[in-house]
């Protein structure tokens, strides 16, 4: 057998170095000899490998909600979720239907299904926290619900209104089969909360000395109206008491009895708390500071305040204002016998 010299001292030279290498430095070596070859470099884990948990992961606003707990405020998150699946509030709804405003895509508990995600400014300089905007599909992803099944969903919607009017969509909504499960329902709820939580801070600068109740209270004026929020000026001036907005008390007093019936009245006021006057009443009595030893009498004196919106007709004539319900495909038996009446 021939033996080719210069391919063995070739050979031992290598394994000379290699060990040589290996006693300075053990893992720099093991590294070395673990490299893949020049010819055939690494590929990096992309995103489309997982896109929709590279995403998440991507999304800081969305880790904040995660990382949310129920101690970070005084009042009952279960409790907020239970009011808000009240009818007299979102309802609570397994099929996707339309937004009775915007047509947009809503589930469970008013959920947005198809929001971008935001900017939203953070404009009250003495107020350190910002505002939480991510999409609805990050939400989605948030409370732990599969990426594919919204756009199915989604998909599904665009169908139905496409061969639906808004109205017919509506009163169809009873009869669809659910695209959501009662816990998924309550894990987008739960998220949404959440969010309304971070962002009610950042519209209150004095969020954490609030009472539990108006922590509550101020919770679900954001979950119920979102960025519109911005709009209540002299709402928000007043519940920061800021001495260059709005005002109608003196903030230098120690009255808050009249400090606060001054932020109520200023929502009382608004075409939110007329056209839905039965949410509007216990959010608003729900600011009172003496409202947990007597809810029942905080919202009498709000709703003894509150009264509905007039549309006004030809001729002088008018009936009562939008409320809530109207936007049901539900009529009370009253109404219904009224109109039979005008029209004998």
């Amino acid at each position: 057998m021939t033996i080719n010299l210069h391919r063995l001292r070739t050979a031992v030279l290598f394994i000379a170095g290699t060990v040589s290498a290996a006693a300075q430095s053990p893992s720099a070596s093991f590294a070395a000899l673990q490299q893949a070859p020049p010819s055939l470099p690494s590929v990096p884990v992309t995103s489309a490998v997982q896109p929709d948990t590279v995403t998440l992961a991507a999304a800081p606003a969305v880790q904040q909600l995660l990382d949310f707990r129920d101690s970070d405020v005084k009042f009952d998150l279960g409790r907020l979720m239970d009011t808000l699946r009240d009818r007299r509030h979102e309802g609570w709804v397994l099929a996707a239907y339309p937004d009775p405003k915007t047509s947009r895509a809503l589930i469970g508990a008013g959920f947005s299904l198809d929001l971008p995600a935001r900017e939203h400014p953070q404009r009250d300089r003495l107020n350190p926290h910002s505002f939480l905007e991510p999409s609805s599909a990050e939400l989605w992803q948030a409370a732990g619900l599969d990426p594919d099944r919204l756009q199915r969903i989604l998909a599904r919607y665009d169908e139905r209104m496409a061969t639906w009017n808004k109205k017919k969509f509506r009163k169809e909504i009873k009869s669809l089969n659910p695209d959501i499960s009662d816990d998924d329902a309550t894990q987008l709820l739960r998220i949404s909360a959440i969010q309304a939580i971070y962002n009610a801070r950042a519209y209150c600068r004095n969020f954490d000395s609030l009472t539990a109740s108006q922590q509550m209270a101020m919770s679900q004026l954001v979950y119920q109206m979102g960025v519109n929020l911005e709009e209540f000026s002299q709402f928000l001036g007043l519940i920061n008491r800021d001495t260059d907005g709005p005002s109608v008390v003196n903030k230098t007093a120690n009255d808050d009895a009249g400090y606060w019936k001054a932020v109520q009245l200023s929502l009382t006021q608004s075409q939110w708390a007329r056209l839905y006057r039965g949410r509007a009443t216990s959010v608003i009595a729900m600011l009172d500071p003496q409202y947990p030893d007597a809810p029942v009498t905080a919202e009498h004196r709000v709703g003894a305040i509150l009264r509905p919106a007039v549309v006004h007709r030809r001729g002088g004539r008018h009936v009562a204002s939008l409320r809530a319900a109207s936007y049901t495909r539900h009529h009370s038996v009253r109404s219904r016998r009224a109109a039979r009446a005008r029209k004998q």
